[in-house]
Formats: C-alpha cells, sequence, structure tokens
C-alpha cells in the first residue's frame, strides 16, 4: 500500500520513456528530474496517451509470461534445465577466440561536425535537430538529461541554454566518407552499420604489422582524427557483440580491449547489465527484470531454464549466448540492396492540400535517391502514421520497373486516397523488387494475355474483346502500369502483425542499435507469424494447446488472433519460402519480409484477375453459385475457373 501511494504522489516514476536511460555523457543526470519534467511536459499529448498503450501492453505481456513462470513445476524446470544445459554446452562449443573484432564509434557525431565547422560552439551545450525531435546532443548537453530522438521543445525545458542547429546530411555523409577511407586500410571490408560506427575485423592486420590489438586501435583513432579532426572511441573484443559493448566503456575518446580469453569474457560479462548488450532494449529490459528478475547477463546464464522454457528457441539462443559472451566472428557476406525507401515527419494535419503536398516532397526524394543509385522498382508500399501514432502500410505491385517522380507519386497517391480524410504526422514510401536501371530496361513486363495474342500471330489491335483485354484497358486507361492495386483491407502486411511490429519499435528504434541487431531482435515477430501460418492451428492457439515452452513468445505476437493464411506464402524449416524455393536466414527479417511482400501481391493479382475472368465466363463454362455468400466463399469459387485454357477465348476469332 506504501508502494501504491508513493506511485500516486510521484506518477512519472511509473512512466518508462527512452529519454532517461543512460548513455555515455549521461551518468551524473538526475534520472528522476528528467523523468519529472518529460512527463509533464507529455502528459494529455497523443504521444503520451500512445505511450501508455504500449506500456499497458507490455505490462499484460510481463503478466503473462510471469504467470506462465509461477506455473512451471520442478518436473518442467527440471527438464526445460536439461535442455539449456545440452545447448550452453553446443554453444559453448562454437565459441571462437581467434578473431580479433574493433568497433569505432564517433563521438557525438553530428554536433561534433557542426562544432568544428563552427568553434564558437564548442563547450555550449549544443543539440543538433529541431524543437519537433534531436538527432544528436553534445556531451554538454547530456549532461542535462537532453539526448537523441527526444522532442526539442522537452530538451530546451531541461536545458534552457540549448543551441539548436539544423541537420545537414549533406555535410555528415561527407565527413563519414572521410571516416571509411581510414576504416577501409585495416579492413576493406569492414561493416558500416551506420554513418558513424563500423565493425573491422582486425585479426590480419595485427599478425602482418605484428602489432597488438590495442596499438590498432590507438592507430586508427589518430588516423581518424588527422583525416578528419573528429574524435571517436573504440571497443575491441573476440566478437563484435562485445567490441560494440567495449566501444562505449571509454567515450568520448577513449578506447578499451577485452583480452580474447574465456576467463576473462565471463569475468567481463558477469556483472554487465543486460541493456548495455546491442539488442536489448527497454522493452526486452523491462520483460526480463519484472518476469524472471534478470536485470545482469550473469543472470541470464543462472536462469536459463526458465529462458529455454518461457521464449521461443530463437530468443534463448540469443540470451544464453549473451551470458556466456559469445557474438558473431564471421565478416558478413555482402547481399544486393533489396528496397530504398525515404519518410517525414511533420505536425499533424489534416489538410489535404497539405498532406499531398509532403507525399509529392517525399516520391521527390525517392526518385532522387534511386536515380543517384542507379535503380527502378516494382512493389510500392506506403507508410501513414497517424495523429494518435497508429501505423498504417498500403502497397501496389506494379506492372512494370518505376523510378521517376511522377510515376512513383501517380501510384502513391492511389493508395493514399483510399484512406482519407486522416490526420496525419509521418508519410513515407518504400520502393521493392529493385532492378538496375539498364537491366530493368531490357526485362519484359509482366505477361499478360496481349502478350500471348502477339505472340500467337494475333495483334493486340486485331484481337477480340476479351477478358484479359477489358482488364488490361480498364487498368490502364486512368492508370498505365498499375496491376491490381493492394489498397485497405488488403494491405501486403496484416493490420494485426503492423501491430505486433509497433511493439517491437522499442526494440529496434534506439539511436545506436546497429542494423544486424535490429534484424535479430525483429526476426522473432517473423517466427511467430510463422508458427501461426505453418506450425500450429487458430484453434490450438486459442485454446492455449501449445508445448509449454511455445506458450508464449517475449512480444506476445504467438496470442494475437490473425487471420488464416491459407494459399499464402510461408517459410518452410525457416529458411525456404514456400512458393519459390528461395532461401533467406532468419536474420534477413526486412529482405524476407519483402519477399512474402512480393507473393501476396501475386496471389491478390491473381485473385484479382480471376475474379473479371469469372465476370465474363460464358453462363455454360461459368461455376454455378451457391446461395452462401462472403468474401471467402467468393474467392474459393473463383479458383475453380483457372483450368479454363486461353485458347477457349479466342475460339470463335481463329473460326
Amino acid at each position: 500500500m506504501a508502494a501504491s501511494g508513493v506511485e500516486e504522489d510521484r506518477p512519472w516514476q511509473s512512466y518508462n520513456t527512452v529519454y532517461t536511460n543512460a548513455k555515455a555523457g549521461m551518468e551524473g543526470v538526475d534520472k528522476e528530474r528528467v523523468q519529472k519534467i518529460v512527463y509533464e511536459m507529455s502528459k494529455g499529448s497523443k504521444y503520451f496517451e500512445n505511450e501508455q498503450r504500449k506500456e499497458s501492453t507490455i505490462n499484460q505481456k510481463i503478466e503473462q509470461l510471469h504467470s506462465c513462470y509461477l506455473k512451471l513445476t520442478e518436473n518442467d524446470i527440471s527438464h526445460f534445465q536439461m535442455l539449456a544445459d545440452t545447448r550452453v554446452l553446443e554453444l559453448e562449443a562454437m565459441r571462437d577466440l581467434s578473431k580479433l573484432w574493433l568497433h569505432v564509434d564517433m563521438d557525438a557525431f553530428y554536433a561534433a561536425v557542426e562544432t568544428l565547422e563552427n568553434p564558437s560552439l564548442r563547450d555550449k551545450p549544443l543539440a543538433v535537430g529541431s524543437m519537433s525531435m534531436i538527432c544528436t546532443a553534445n556531451y554538454e548537453a547530456r549532461r542535462y538529461g537532453v539526448r537523441a530522438a527526444m522532442p526539442g521543445f522537452i530538451a530546451r525545458k531541461l536545458c534552457p541554454s540549448l543551441v539548436f542547429v539544423p541537420t545537414n546530411l549533406k555535410k555528415y555523409s561527407h565527413y563519414s566518407d572521410l571516416t571509411r577511407k581510414v576504416f577501409s586500410k585495416y579492413d576493406s571490408n569492414f561493416v558500416a552499420a551506420s554513418l558513424d560506427e563500423a565493425y573491422l575485423d582486425i585479426t590480419r592486420i595485427c599478425i602482418d604489422q605484428e602489432k597488438s590489438g590495442e596499438e590498432i586501435a590507438q592507430q586508427l583513432r589518430t588516423g581518424i582524427f588527422e583525416a578528419t579532426g573528429l574524435t571517436c572511441s573504440a571497443g575491441v573484443a573476440p566478437n563484435r557483440l562485445l567490441a560494440k559493448v567495449c566501444s562505449d566503456i571509454n567515450k568520448p575518446n577513449g578506447q578499451f580491449v577485452l583480452p580474447s580469453d574465456r576467463e576473462a569474457v565471463m569475468t567481463f560479462i558477469s556483472s554487465l547489465p543486460i541493456r548495455k548488450i546491442s539488442g536489448i532494449g527497454k522493452v526486452t529490459e523491462q520483460v526480463l527484470r519484472h518476469a524472471l528478475g534478470i536485470q545482469t547477463c550473469e543472470e541470464m546464464l543462472r536462469k536459463r531454464a526458465f529462458i529455454f522454457a518461457l521464449f521461443s528457441s530463437r530468443s534463448a539462443d540469443f540470451f544464453l549466448s549473451v551470458g556466456l559472451g559469445i557474438g558473431a566472428t564471421n565478416t558478413p557476406s555482402w547481399r544486393p540492396r533489396k528496397s530504398i525507401s525515404t519518410e517525414r515527419t511533420f505536425s499533424t494535419t489534416t489538410d489535404e492540400a497539405m498532406i499531398y503536398q509532403k507525399l509529392a516532397n517525399v516520391a521527390e526524394t525517392l526518385s532522387s535517391d534511386m536515380q543517384e543509385d542507379g535503380l527502378c522498382g516494382r512493389t510500392l508500399t506506403l507508410k501513414l502514421k497517424t495523429a494518435s501514432f497508429e501505423v498504417r502500410t498500403r502497397a501496389l505491385s506494379l506492372q512494370r520497373y518505376i523510378f521517376s517522380k511522377d510515376d512513383i507519386l501517380a501510384h502513391a497517391y492511389k493508395l493514399l486516397k483510399a484512406e482519407l480524410p486522416v490526420s496525419l504526422r509521418l508519410i513515407g514510401l518504400r520502393m521493392s523488387h529493385l532492378n538496375e536501371v539498364k537491366l530493368a530496361a531490357a526485362d519484359p513486363m509482366q505477361k499478360t494475355l496481349s502478350s500471348y495474342m502477339i505472340s500467337d500471330g494475333i495483334s493486340a489491335k486485331d484481337a477480340p474483346s476479351s477478358t484479359c483485354g477489358d482488364v488490361r484497358e480498364d487498368f490502364h486507361k486512368d492508370d498505365p502500369g498499375v496491376a491490381f492495386p493492394i489498397e485497405n483491407e488488403d494491405s501486403f502486411l496484416s493490420d494485426t502483425y503492423i501491430n505486433e511490429m509497433e511493439c517491437l519499435s522499442d526494440l529496434a528504434d534506439q539511436s545506436d542499435l546497429d542494423i544486424s541487431s535490429k534484424n535479430l531482435i525483429l526476426c522473432d515477430a517473423s517466427e511467430s507469424l510463422q508458427n501461426l501460418q505453418s506450425g500450429h492451428s487458430m484453434e490450438q492457439l486459442k485454446k492455449n494447446e501449445l508445448p509449454v515452452n511455445e506458450e508464449i513468445n517475449v512480444l506476445g505476437a504467438k496470442d494475437t488472433v490473425l487471420s488464416e493464411m491459407d494459399g499464402q506464402p510461408f517459410w518452410i524449416d525457416d529458411s525456404r519460402c514456400s512458393f519459390c524455393g528461395f532461401e533467406l536466414p532468419p536474420s534477413f527479417f526486412i529482405e524476407r519480409q519483402e519477399h512474402l511482400d512480393y507473393h501476396l501481391a501475386e496471389v491478390l493479382q491473381k485473385e484479382e484477375s480471376q475474379h473479371v475472368l469469372a465476370q465474363r465466363t460464358p453462363p455454360k463454362h461459368r461455376p454455378k453459385r451457391t446461395k452462401e455468400s462472403g468474401r471467402k466463399k467468393h474467392k474459393s469459387s473463383l479458383r475453380e475457373v483457372k483450368h479454363i485454357p486461353i485458347d477457349f477465348f479466342f475460339a470463335k476469332e481463329k473460326q
């Protein structure tokens, strides 16, 4: 009761925000003061309401997980302890201490660049961004609790003397290129995680130059300072996961080296707070702390039986690897770009003219980026964030590759029009299924019946007024190049799945999280969706008839009621596409999502074309109607006409 009274007197203490988490330069911050100001400044806003909804959802998941935790019997615990011990031995056998990885992270990169070009800003609290949102804050500003991803008006309240500088990505990209030239001297295959950080395998150069990892790190940092005038911090460790943790220890302008020794690694990892691990964000930290009482990496390993019992196999493997200090040591192989996107956040508006202008600006930026990279694409996805922070995505598949602003805008507007009227605060566009412009020019369009007519010696002009001719004419009359747009409930991603992904955004939307870590975290939601598609029936899920270790997922995606996925693509053995056999590893989350998007677009195209085909099929060949109606029944009946040969439609013409 006393605790409850304190909570009522200080409601901000239960308001978990990303703004008060420890970050380099924020060690001495009065966290309660920051939390109180953030709470008071946010209270009553749409953002605040959305955060409360998400917090409520997370708390439900935690309660559900804790309930399962309490229900485990001694036999259950003994069983999962045995499984976990076996898995620990397997992971231990995979430990590789032969490599040396260096993680380099520029110090307050955007702010440092601005200070370098304008020395009058030195020693002043500085934020790069605007009153709406901050991209970076320098170390002087961080002492007040100001940090990246914080609204500028809250930052100004925390630090009245804060100086704002607008972002200049062109400038930051220039300095990033200079740093990468230095990186390439040490590892030509370095992994760039963002503009201001990278992973380098320095194993070979240490041997070639007969130097230690510490010496190479110092040498590299000196080279970056000489090339750019900027400082950076570095971490050296046997794998990438630990190297990233090490680079944060002596920030700014410092370095830390972890010996390639198992005992040293286990000692280092044992007392490390779980939030220090790249890949464990605010949500996962809350789940582990409140449901299982896990706060350090050592506790994660000690409670491995419960982790094995309550989490998915992928999550359990990740958590156990963290507890053992085991991370990736191989250099990721190069893979072609799968998508390109851009988005803009703005003040909430319902003005359709303004919304259309924002869409035009985003389309222009996307087109410019695609032309700069020599790319064109065939699947366009529109992303909208409403005033209440609800995220919607709508997509369509095109018959031809496009890259021009006019083409992108025409198709994007068609998707947007179906959502109006709406109050928006963000618009984004993504183009996927990319190709190089030169290759795409020679690549034929998706085949239509018209192409078959021409190939059989019948010109499109002389062809009879057949089903496909009408389909092509109907769609191309007002919107050439569009093939069966996907709108509203026929979106590529189910709305329920999108909502689950919103819960995951807290794990991945941190400014200091590298792309590979984001993919690793997000893949759990993909696994949950796949379990629904191929592993367990909806009845099993509704009746909670799953095995204990599958009863709950860390983010609760398994207990979400999804529609049946009959006839839709899924991943066989968690790696191979059920439609085309193409293989993609689970960590390639974005690529897997786009791959399934493509097949879903094909399915919807096919159903739409069959719909028109059925309407124009002569009565004697048309399947009999049943009294039952409804969308699913209608689609299933349409599938029955798939066997009608194409020659049937041209029988009269041939006669």
